[in-house]
Formats: C-alpha cells, sequence, structure tokens
C-alpha cells in the first residue's frame, strides 16, 4: 500500500513540476514523435527516403501559446550516442544544391515522400507546405524543378503568431544515411525540446 502512495505522490510532483512528456503514434507508415511545451507543439516523422547527402524529417509546429513564436531549421540538431552533433541544414543550402545538382528522381523522391507523410492531415497549417507549393511557378529545366520543390517543401524560418501553424521538411546532411538512434533537439525561443529517435 505505501508503494502505491509513494508511485502516486511522485507522479503528482512529476505532474506538478511542468515536465512534458513526448507523444509517440504512427500514422501512415511513420512513427511521428510530439511534444508540447509553453504551449508551442513540434511534431515530426523521419522520412525513410533520403536526397543525396541528406536525411529528411517532416516537422510540423503549432503555436497554442499567447506570444509570437520564431522557429528556424537550424534550430534543430541530432545529437549521435557518440555524442558528436549534426545541425539541420538552412533551406536555402538545400535549394542552391539541387540547382547545382538536382534531378527529376531528386523531386519526384522529394515530393512523393513529403506528401505521403502529410496526406494523414494531423496538422491543418496555416503558412506550410500546401500555402508554399501553390505559389511555386512551373520551372523549365530539371534543376529549377528540384530546387523549387525544395523551396516550397523546406521548412524557412517563421514567425508564428498565436494559433499559426507550419510545417515543412528539415535536412540533416548525413552522408546519405539515415539518423538511426539518438537525440533530436529543438534550441528555440526559451525552450528546449528533447526527442529520442531510434
Amino acid at each position: 500500500m505505501n508503494r502505491i502512495v509513494w508511485a502516486c505522490a511522485l507522479a503528482f510532483v512529476w505532474a506538478c513540476s511542468g515536465q512534458a512528456q513526448v507523444i509517440e503514434f504512427e500514422s501512415n507508415g511513420l512513427k511521428y514523435l510530439t511534444l508540447t511545451k509553453s504551449g508551442v507543439t513540434i511534431m515530426f516523422a523521419t522520412l525513410p527516403q533520403r536526397l543525396r547527402d541528406y536525411a529528411i524529417l517532416q516537422v510540423a509546429v503549432s503555436n497554442g501559446s499567447k506570444s509570437p513564436y520564431v522557429i528556424r531549421p537550424e534550430d534543430f540538431t541530432y545529437v549521435r550516442l557518440d555524442g558528436s552533433v549534426l545541425r539541420a541544414s538552412a533551406a536555402r543550402v538545400v535549394v542552391t544544391l539541387l540547382e547545382q545538382r538536382g534531378s527529376a528522381s531528386d523531386v519526384i523522391k522529394l515530393v512523393t515522400s513529403y506528401e505521403n507523410s502529410i496526406s494523414g492531415g494531423h496538422l491543418k497549417s496555416t503558412n506550410g507546405y500546401e500555402q508554399r507549393r501553390q505559389s511555386v511557378l512551373a520551372m523549365g529545366s530539371v534543376r529549377l524543378k528540384a530546387a523549387a520543390a525544395a523551396s516550397a517543401l523546406a521548412l524557412v524560418q517563421t514567425k508564428l503568431m498565436p494559433g499559426e501553424s507550419t510545417d515543412g521538411a528539415i535536412f540533416f546532411p548525413t552522408d546519405g544515411k539515415m539518423l538511426g538512434f539518438g537525440h533530436i533537439v529543438v534550441r528555440t525561443n526559451a525552450d528546449v525540446f528533447n526527442f529520442t529517435t531510434d
């Protein structure tokens, strides 16, 4: 009986301490992790396809707080088990790479993978991929199409007002390998979001 009382007391103290809990769920064959802190929710899934030298995350951010919230791809880091850290590339870096070396298969892989990940409709974005996709004009060359696709998909620095949300792809330079087991850490505003990946 004392164990039950102590367990309940410990659970109550933990809940009152403001510790946020990562929630895991599956959709469309992808494993999503989500965490809410200070009213801001970050959700992501690792996409199974890679783009050239990059592993890709599909990320969605919703601002349920009362203040504006700035999110940038560079806020995302991947910490490997050996302690080494990879910072997500800025969208312009990936777009420039595809302008220089993009192929038709890059366009197909990128768009198909990303659109499959968002087809479940977990978060109706007010400032995300669908809006950017509609604004991209048809381009002539394959490289420009690849760059335009990456530009429409990539999460860019965004200032979310209360009630707004966004989504996009985050690109980690991994020499074409999957991320594997480690931690995704997001340091933004005054919050640190920590997710364990496998």
